[in-house]
Formats: C-alpha cells, structure tokens, sequence
C-alpha cells in the first residue's frame, strides 16, 4: 500500500488521481516534467488541482516541520534548508551559491523514496546531512523528530543509519579515502557488531550472499561492498539513508538487496531514502519519487501518481529519468565563471593575500621559464 508524503511547498503532490490520468492523456513525459518542476505555461492558483506547484492549505494546516497530519513524528522531515560548505573560517564563502537551496522534504515512516537528479544536483550533501554529517541550523532537518548533527545516539543506537561511497578510512602518513582491505575474514567486521539478532544477521547474510570466510584484501569490489553493505544493515534501523551503494553489485545481488529493503518497510515501517542512477528493478522498490535539480527539490511523488510509471512496468523508471533528466539539462541556465571570481573565492577559501600573490607570481616565473625552454629548444631544431 503506497504511504502518504507531504512535501511542504508543493500542492497536492500525493495527488488526485483523475488530474493525473487527465494528464497522462494530454501531456508528454517532457510536458509533465516541466509542470511539476514548475516550468511551461502552468498556471498557478490555489483552486486548480493541476497546478502542483502551488501549497495544499490543507495540509498545511494539519502538518508541522516535524510531525504528519496524524501526530506521528516524520521518518524524515527537511523544512526550508539551504546549505553551503564553509570556508576556513567556518561561514560560507561570500559569493558563492548554496549547493541545496529552501529544500523540503517529509517523509512519513514505511516510505521506499529515489533521491534522483543529474550529477553536481544535491544528492550526496543532502544524504550526508540528513546523516548528521554536516551541522546545519537546528530545526532544519529532523530524523523521526531528532537532531541527526547534535543527536548521536540517532546513529549510535542503529536507528539511523548511512550507508554511502567506497568502505574508506583516513590513514595517518598514508593519505585519504584509503580502502579497508586489511588482512582480515569478513567474519571480524560482521561478528563484531554487537546486539545483533542471530537470525537477522543469517538473513542478511544470505540475502547479500557474503562469504564470511572473504579475505578483505583479496576479494573484489563487489564482494567488499556486499561486506560494507551487509555491516551497515545489521542492526535494526528506522531510518536508511543510501548513496549510490549497488555500483559494485551485479544484477543478481541488486535485486536481492532490494527485495531485502522493501521487505524491511513493509514490515516494521522504516524509511529508506535512495540515491540512485542505475533503475534496473526499481519499479517495484520504490514508493515514492524525488527529483532534484541545481539544490532545489522539483518534486516528490507517489510512483502511482506519476502517469508512466503507474503501472510499474519494467524499464519504465529509466526511461521517464532520461526524459527529465534531458529536460533538465534543457532548462539549466548556463553559467559563465570569471578568472576574478574564481580568485576572489579562492583567497575567501583560505588563501591569505600573500599566499595567494606569491603562488600567482611564481607560477607566472614559471610559465616564463617554461616558455623560453621551448624557444631556445626550436632554435636548436632549426640549427
């Protein structure tokens, strides 16, 4: 059964199902996109159930920044959230865009939602705050009513959990982002994990068909990633937040972990939000739909509600992304970057005026020298 969501900003986006058809019937997949990402001619007026961009007054009376119209806490509630990496000193770097931008997201618990979008759109530093990895002002993103940034018992006690990007630690005199490729059976890391159900852990494991005799160092990059996969889902989580994490999986090893992540929301309504670019089996995963583009969310939707997808049909999903995806790309505005624009934030990022200047001067010394090698070089080939 398809679980309610409510996106702030947005008018009747679980939407009418006769506008929808009424739609499907009238408008191509490009048509439909640009009205959901507000674009077209769409008119906006708050009697007009075609217009969905406009906000549901009734649900905005009945809902809140952090519980539904019945009371219950959001599985995931973003309210209004921009967002920009800081610089050296801790503010964002004056003239630079926000990477996401007024974001607003609900999610009530039982949701299965694809975060989709371009490359550069948002995803990942969205995932990673709502993750508690970046501090953002309080009250702008809640995971079941909590605090992920300053509430580390979210992620401690399992029910949040990330799971993103390759198994990587730092290492001291070694570098960054070094695998975990240790000489170690999978057996250490999963054991490991305390509190486990003995019958969870099996399922887990033979869902994600690990072997835990591996040896870290020698098995592949999908094999490692079944590992960091089947570690991340160990303990019971409320919230799942993932990040491109089936890359390394073969077609097999996909569907079998899907089949596991719906199972686990239907059956104790958690809330799994799902970053995404392969669709191969998704039709049947999701619940709902997001797509976000330039840090801004353009929709979010109900599979249902979405005239191509209704039916759930094989291929589908990929299909209508490519679609909005061009249409995207087709309404993005072009950007032209100055050489004084980009000095100017690099010296807010942390370059001192003197720093700055100095690398400036040598690397034109340099280009200099590198210039008069070449002369001198074709002088001598023309001697």
């Amino acid at each position: 059964m398809p679980v309610p969501i409510s996106v702030t900003g947005f008018k009747n986006l679980a939407g009418d199902q006769n506008v929808h058809a009424e739609i499907a019937e009238t408008a191509s997949a490009g048509d439909w996109f640009s009205k959901m990402r507000g674009g077209g001619d769409v008119e906006k007026t708050s009697t007009t159930a075609t217009t969905t961009m406009d906000v549901d007054d009734e649900t905005a009376t009945t809902t809140t920044a952090t519980h539904d119209e019945n009371g219950q806490f959001w599985g995931i509630a973003v309210n209004d959230l921009d967002f920009s990496y800081p610089g050296i000193d801790g503010a964002p770097i004056p003239g630079s865009e926000p990477l996401i931008k007024g974001m607003n997201l609900h999610l009530k618990p039982g949701s299965c939602c694809l975060l989709l979008g371009a490359n550069g759109a948002g995803k990942t530093t969205l995932l990673k705050i709502m993750g508690g990895k970046h501090m953002v002002p309080r009250e702008k993103v809640l995971i079941l009513g909590r605090e992920a940034f300053y509430d580390t018992s979210l992620t401690s006690s399992g029910d949040l959990s990330y799971i993103g990007g390759n198994w990587q630690r730092d290492v001291a005199f070694a570098g960054y982002n070094i695998p975990l490729a240790g000489d170690f059976p999978a057996s250490k890391m999963l054991d490991g994990i305390k509190g486990v159900d003995p019958a969870r852990k099996k399922r887990i494991i033979d869902a994600l068909d690990v072997d835990v005799e591996w040896r870290m160092h020698q098995v592949s990059d999908g094999q490692r990633r079944r590992v960091q996969l089947a570690w991340g889902l160990m303990h019971e989580f409320k919230v799942l937040l993932l990040d491109e994490i089936t890359v390394d999986l073969d077609v097999l090893g996909r569907a079998e972990l899907m089949k596991f992540l719906r199972q686990e929301c239907e059956e104790r309504q958690c809330t799994i939000l799902y970053a995404t670019h392969i669709f191969d089996g998704l039709e049947k995963f999701a619940s709902h739909v997001a797509f976000v583009a330039g840090g801004k969310l353009q929709f979010c939707k109900e599979m249902e509600s979405i005239p191509s997808l209704k039916s759930r049909k094989p291929g589908a999903l990929l299909k209508e992304v490519e679609i909005w995806l061009r249409e995207d790309a087709r309404l993005r505005p072009r950007k032209k970057k100055t050489v004084r624009k980009s000095l100017e934030q690099a010296r807010n990022n942390g370059w001192g005026e003197g720093r700055l200047g100095s690398t400036l001067a040598k690397g034109e010394e340099l280009r200099n020298g590198i210039s008069q090698i070449k002369n001198a070089s074709n002088a001598v080939m023309r001697c």
